[in-house]
Formats: structure tokens, C-alpha cells, sequence
């Protein structure tokens, strides 16, 4: 819920993350931007509060609904409300979810009744079983403690590597030996980085089951990255898309709100530490070519071909594809 000046103001509601910054931007918008915004922002309101599922949220339904153009809804509601369309529909989902699960029967219960078409939905969007926390360590992984192990998977060895705090490397090869070194070099500076098959088990065959599966991983799952607050962003944009879509570098982009994004889209995906998880795989060049994946390219067409077969590939060319 946003205000406009023009009508009786409603209280601010605790679930609106940018209710208060708002309150100082509408003053220099038009009557009729901020009315066009609140439209969108109770058109998402009402769409989530109905359970209704991701593709009633997408930019191209609520601008066909509010007869706007794309374009036009996301400039303004960035303009107005300090978020994207897509970042306030987000929040106000985990929002919901997070109600329900207090007054619903079951976890299950409060999946649908938020609107998430399936438990793997609220892992990759709502963060809360993959609880993106700030980096416990300062770069080159200084004053960290590391533990990891490597394990056979469907695209041959894995790595997986965790803090006290959470999961923060994640990597594919071939010779066990180059990918511990990969590791030791991402974190030249730690105080330890250690061995520990029985301390990962449990993790491991968590990511294990996700591969192969694409399962919400039965216990919760912190991560510990490193990152700006703009690579953040667009790894919580790469979590949002679902299983079997891929977007273009310059769509994420548009998405997120960004004019000419592409660049800074492809340079968060590379400084993706755990690219499993944080699915950059699903994001292509647009002119259909896989683009780069640090792991190499016949693993992201795996994980491509994997995710469609399980989920179905979603429309090619539409922005339908993201949340």
C-alpha cells in the first residue's frame, strides 16, 4: 500500500517494506502517477491475498490489467515506490506465507495459500529455507573457519564447502585435487580450510537430493556469500525464477528495474560463489546461446535439460518465464 496525497490516507500497513520512504517521494510525484502506482501496488495486494500464483504478477499481466505499457508500470512504480513491481509482489508473498504458516494447519497449507505453485517455489523465491545471510568472514575468506567435502553427483564431482554460519562454496569438476585448490584459492586468507566428510554429510545430501531432483532440501539452508548490496540483489532475482525457465541476461535486467542491465546482471552471476543453489544457469544470452557458467557449458545444458524435463520448459521469449 502506498499513499496518495489527493485521498484519505490508510494506515501503513508492517508487511509494506518501503511504506516510510515512500511517504517522502510521493510529494514530487503527479496525482496521477502515485494513483496509477497504487493501483498496481493493491492489484498485487489482492492477488496475493487470493493465492493467486506468479502469473498473475508478472510486469506484462499487471501493466495489460492497469492498460499501461511494460515499461511505463516499472519506471513509475520504481519512481514512486522505491521498489520494482516484482520486488514488492516478492515481499509481500513471503509476507503472506509467513502469516499463514502461524494460523494454517501445515506448512503444505500455507505454501498454496500464499500463492506458491509448489514447495520448490518457496525455496527459490521466498528465502526461507534458503536464508541468504550477510558474509561471516572479510574478503579472501579472512578470520573463516572452512569445512567441505566432495561427492559424487550427476555432473560428476561436487564440492560444497560451509562457515559456522552457512553453505559458501559450491562447485562441479573432475579431479578432486583441482577442486580443492579451486576452494583454497577463493579463500586464501582463511584461518582453515579442512576436510569433514561426517560434519557434510547431512548438507551434502541435501544439495545431492536438489540436484537430482529438484526437492526443497529437508532442513533449512543458510547461505554465507560475500557480495554488494547490487550482486545481492540480483542473486535474490536469480532465486525468484523458477525451475525450467530461463531469462536473458537483458530481461533479468528489465525485471529488476535496470535500463542497458545486462552487464550488471552477467557480472553478479559471475561472482555467484554458489551457482547451484543461486540458479544463474537459467539465465541465457538473447541470442538463444547458453552464455558463459563458470562449471562449463555441457553442465549448464545438463542442468537445463534436467530442470526442463522435471518442470516442464517454460514459453520461450516472455517475461511470463520469472516469478
Amino acid at each position: 500500500m502506498i499513499h496518495d496525497p489527493d485521498r484519505d490516507a490508510a494506515p501503513a500497513r508492517p508487511q509494506d517494506a518501503a511504506a516510510a520512504s515512500t511517504l517522502e517521494r510521493v510529494a514530487s510525484d503527479s496525482p496521477a502517477d502515485v494513483r496509477l502506482a497504487q493501483a498496481a501496488a493493491d492489484l498485487i495486494d489482492a492477488r496475493i491475498d487470493a493465492g493467486l500464483d506468479h502469473r498473475a504478477l508478472t510486469l506484462k499481466a499487471l501493466a495489460a490489467d492497469l492498460e499501461t505499457s511494460p515499461t511505463q508500470l516499472q519506471r513509475l512504480f520504481n519512481r514512486v515506490v522505491g521498489v520494482s513491481p516484482w520486488d514488492y509482489g516478492a515481499q509481500r508473498r513471503a509476507d503472506a506465507f509467513r502469516q499463514h504458516l502461524r494460523s494454517d494447519a501445515s506448512v503444505t497449507d500455507a505454501i498454496y495459500a500464499a500463492g506458491y505453485s509448489s514447495a520448490s517455489r518457496v525455496y527459490e523465491q521466498s528465502g526461507f529455507m534458503l536464508g541468504m545471510t550477510p558474509a561471516s568472514y572479510a574478503r579472501a575468506g579472512k578470520g573463516a573457519s572452512i569445512t567441505f567435502d566432495i561427492v559424487d553427483s550427476p555432473l560428476n564431482r561436487l564440492l560444497v564447502a560451509t562457515t559456522e554460519t552457512g553453505l559458501c562454496f559450491l562447485a562441479f569438476g573432475d579431479d578432486d585435487a583441482a577442486l580443492t585448490a579451486e576452494l583454497q584459492a577463493e579463500f586464501i586468507a582463511a584461518t582453515g580450510v579442512n576436510r569433514d566428510p561426517a560434519g557434510l554429510r547431512s548438507v551434502l545430501e541435501d544439495v545431492v537430493e536438489h540436484l537430482e531432483t529438484g526437492h526443497m532440501p529437508s532442513r533449512q539452508l543458510a547461505l554465507d556469500v560475500q557480495g554488494t548490496a547490487f550482486q545481492r540483489r540480483v542473486w535474490q532475482a536469480l532465486l525468484a525464477m523458477p525451475a525450467g525457465a530461463v531469462l536473458t541476461y537483458s530481461e533479468l535486467g528489465e525485471e529488476m528495474g535496470l535500463e542497458n542491465g545486462q552487464r550488471a546482471v552477467a557480472r553478479g552471476c559471475a561472482t555467484n560463489k554458489v551457482s547451484l543453489l543461486i540458479p544463474c544457469h537459467r539465465i541465457v544470452r538473447s541470442d538463444g546461446g547458453l552464455g558463459g557458467y563458470r562449471w562449463g557449458l555441457k553442465r549448464k545444458q545438463r542442468l537445463l535439460a534436467m530442470e526442463s524435463d522435471r518442470f516442464g520448459a517454460k514459453e520461450t521469449g516472455s517475461r511470463d518465464r520469472l516469478l
